[in-house]
């Protein structure tokens, strides 16, 4: 077959599983297997695919038409201005998470800096490449994640300090000027962990328990133990939690509190200094 008629026998079978970026992801996915850009692929779309890639690519649109995300799929994502390995112990990087790793550059972040919930390194990655001088800590409960995350900070030639460690409680350092997370904050059975991509990723990243927000709270309460006087915490979370994280920032004497908005124009990071 051609690589025209492929294409769109690939965009066919994903439209047919409902799959609303059937075009998009067909292309990506026809790209890795061909080893082409974007722009290469378009002017060889009469040339003929071998037999091995055509049956490579169509296992590859069986996986994406049963709901596997195409970056599960490939082995990697790029965030911000890296090229990171996800994998299904991990969450895929999405954009809107870049707003936590801007707001910390905007806020002018320096010292040490504490990643909790890190997965696949994204965030703490992002801010070690864009500011190298930081010193940089990053925790995750997931031994396989943390796997992850240390070979994207080998790949990337990134030095960060990795934990494994439920939340705070294998933590020794203290007196962190930043501490950053992108923990779990989806509401237990909420629809959107069936929808396409989600329901392959680690429940353990995406739920939590009381209306989502009791890890926020947790790290809260215990993050005042580990922040200097004056430090920050930002957290990504639902885009409508942004006026229960502000409460729970005052009671715990945070002040400065602000929230920004993702590329939608919806709630997504809030963050809080602390006054001790």
């Amino acid at each position: 077959m051609i690589l025209a008629d492929v294409l769109k026998q690939g965009q066919l079978m994903l439209e047919r599983a409902s799959i609303d970026s059937f075009k998009l992801d067909a292309r990506i996915l026809l790209e890795h297997i061909t080893n082409k850009s974007h722009s290469s692929l378009l002017i060889s779309l009469d040339e003929e695919l071998p037999l091995n890639l055509t049956k490579a690519y169509f296992d590859l649109i069986e996986k994406r038409a049963k709901g596997i995300c195409v970056a599960y799929i490939l082995g990697y994502k790029d965030f911000w201005s890296l090229k990171l390995i996800v994998n299904e112990h991990t969450l895929v990087p999405r954009p809107d998470t870049e707003i936590l790793v801007e707001t910390c550059l905007n806020l002018g972040i320096k010292g040490k800096v504490l990643d909790l919930g890190t997965g696949s390194g994204a965030i703490i990655l992002s801010l070690k490449k864009e500011r190298p001088n930081l010193n940089c800590f990053a925790l995750d409960f997931s031994k396989e994640a943390l796997d992850v995350a240390r070979e994207n900070a080998r790949l990337n030639n990134l030095d960060v300090t990795f934990i494994q460690s439920s939340w705070f409680s294998n933590v020794e350092e203290k007196d962190f000027d930043f501490i950053v997370s992108n923990p779990p904050y989806i509401v237990e059975n909420d629809p959107h962990l069936q929808e396409d991509g989600v329901k392959y990723e680690p429940i353990s990243a995406l739920v939590s328990k009381d209306n989502g927000l009791y890890d926020i709270k947790k790290i809260v309460e215990d993050s005042v133990s580990f922040l200097k006087k004056g430090g920050y915490i930002l957290f990504e979370h639902g885009y409508d939690q942004a006026l229960a994280v502000k409460e729970i920032l005052l009671k715990a004497n945070f002040t400065s509190i602000s929230c920004i908005k993702d590329y939608g124009g919806n709630d997504r990071v809030t963050l809080g200094q602390y006054q001790g």
